[in-house]
């Protein structure tokens, strides 16, 4: 009905009551869900909106009801973030932030370093209806998009926490204007990439990263692989051509490209190997025996499974 940039390939006009549509695990905006409801669709028979996601917003409509506006840290046209804003602003002033470097700006209208006047322009789109930045940040809380790097969500709370304290002084009691929401970020994105910081201890000559090339968690955990090792995006062992060659992408700029001596010569090559939150379990031992079969006398894969980390 709708690609993942919220641009309609199916038109709601064309849906009728018996159709089914299937909510995806980032959830959908208030406003979808109404439109299909009132074409008469039973949205919850097949809404597979995760729990982690359906957590944030929960945790979103408890501080608001606390008198807290919102800050979501989130990719602003990723369909998660979408429908987050949409379900904080049910319930409070929400505004989207989409990095450190936005979440220093709007800690300097925090602060009143920056002409109030100036936000609707900084920040067009992507707040409420009606967002006062001299009152409605006076009391907020931090949320995310689950599958954005949690270390970089906690550092943007905590860096706005700390801006909150220099507006009120040492002395003020932090809870009165910053909500403490460290329990929402989702723990099986927080594994993942927890797991991949430590495997980035170990040496290691290369990493692969399978997953969908839509994948938020999954580009996550390429860009803190590449920070140590030459690194490869892949969606199946179907990527790897040969010993040789490996068909990868490129995160950043959304290219595909092919590169050739991508394992070194010799006959032991340690591979750092992760996935993203969603991809199959079948799908990475594919990925694992197509490279095992490169180097004969590899251990199989269940022996392999027995000390899997």
């Amino acid at each position: 009905m709708m690609d993942t940039k919220g641009n309609t390939i199916i038109p709601f006009e064309e849906l009728h009551a018996e159709d089914i549509v299937i909510i995806p695990a980032f959830g959908t905006t208030i406003a979808i869900e109404d439109t299909l409801k009132k074409i008469g669709i039973q949205i919850e028979k097949y809404n597979t909106t995760c729990p982690f996601v359906e957590k944030v917003w929960n945790r979103a409509e408890q501080i608001a009801a606390k008198g807290y506006s919102i800050v979501v840290h989130g990719k602003p046209s990723h369909e998660e973030t979408r429908a987050t804003f949409s379900h904080s602003n049910a319930h409070t002033p929400t505004v989207v932030i989409n990095d450190m470097a936005e979440a220093i700006v709007l800690g300097e209208f925090i602060g009143g370093e920056r002409d109030s006047a100036t936000f609707q322009e900084v920040f067009s789109g992507r707040f409420s209806e009606g967002f006062d930045i001299e009152k409605d940040l006076e009391r907020f809380g931090v949320v995310n998009q689950t599958t954005m790097l949690a270390t970089d969500t906690q550092a943007i709370a905590d860096y706005l926490k700390q801006v909150v304290i220099k507006k009120h002084g040492e002395n003020s009691s932090i809870g009165d204007y910053f909500a403490d929401t460290r329990d929402t970020l989702c723990y099986a994105t927080n594994d993942n990439q927890t797991a991949v910081r430590d495997l980035l201890e170990q040496e290691a000559d290369l990493a692969i990263v399978i997953g969908g090339r839509k994948s938020s968690n999954s580009s996550h955990l390429v860009e803190l692989c590449e920070h140590k090792l030459p690194t490869y995006f892949i969606q199946s062992e179907a990527d790897i051509l040969s010993k040789d060659e490996i068909r990868a992408f490129n995160w950043q700029t959304h290219e595909e490209y092919i590169s050739t001596g991508f394992l070194p010569n010799g006959d032991t090559t340690r591979i750092l190997i992760t996935s993203g939150a969603s991809c199959p379990d079948a799908i990475v031992e594919a990925v694992i025996e197509k490279l095992s079969s490169f180097y004969p006398g590899s251990r199989s894969i269940e022996n392999i499974k027995e000390n899997w980390i």
